[in-house]
């Protein structure tokens, strides 16, 4: 375990925090680096759980490998905070936390989480949505983005998409024809643990669409009609 001081932790943090929003997490930088502040005390322990993230009924996939840890915590219950122990989630590197964390908010229970737009809805939609049971939860991390001034990370995380966006346009006029999908290995990793989840959870139940992303082959076309026939069935 590594003790740091607020700003080192977040200077450490800063940038997997970026990487991850740029690769297309919902969580807004500064809401972000403030949840794992408050989750944290500023530490990084051995399993890289930033979150508080519990083993839950979920299952291994390819940023969380099963591994627990259990520790004590506490929760809030009709006013009233009542200690516990839980199994939390360890992973092996604060990356695989954060993708693991994404996957999480990729389901329905935390869609005003992803449709955020400030720290100041999405902190309230990580309450709402029941990420956490304080029900000072959303306070407590617009303070700590306030004293912090971590809403810097939000305009250079909105820079660089804004030239992003602009440098993909380029590209999609000019490659309008081609249908297979570029993605980087990481987001190939994330859509191939998406996919998986999908199938355990049976939404859908054909192993060939795993296969094809895993291979790097599935079409933009063909991630499309998945996507309208995985809103269909919700």
């Amino acid at each position: 375990m590594t003790q740091y001081s607020r700003a080192a932790f977040i200077e450490t943090l800063a940038p997997h925090v970026l990487r991850a929003r740029r690769e297309g997490s919902p969580m807004l930088p500064s809401v972000r680096l403030a949840q794992n502040i408050l989750e944290t005390g500023c530490k990084i322990h051995d399993w890289n759980n930033l979150g508080g993230i519990k083993v839950g009924k979920g299952k291994p996939n390819a940023y969380w490998r099963g591994k627990a840890v259990n520790k004590g915590t506490w929760e809030e219950y009709n006013g009233k905070t009542v200690n516990i122990t839980a199994a939390f989630r360890a992973y092996d590197t604060v990356y695989d936390f954060y993708m693991d964390q994404d996957l999480l908010f990729g389901r329905s229970r935390y869609a005003r989480v992803r449709a955020a737009q400030t720290p100041e809805e999405q902190a309230a939609a990580l309450y709402a949505c029941g990420y956490a049971t304080d029900s000072a939860y959303a306070s407590k991390l617009l303070s700590i983005i306030k004293a912090n001034d971590l809403k810097k990370y939000d305009a250079v995380e909105a820079d660089a998409h804004a030239e992003a966006n602009e440098h993909a346009h380029e590209h999609v006029e000019a490659v309008a024809d081609e249908q297979e999908m570029k993605l980087s290995e990481a987001q190939k990793k994330m859509l191939v643990a998406a996919l998986q989840s999908l199938f355990d959870q049976k939404v859908i139940t054909d192993k060939t669409w795993i296969e094809k992303a895993q291979k790097g082959t599935l079409t933009l076309w063909e991630l499309t009609w998945l996507n309208t026939i995985i809103l269909a069935r919700k």
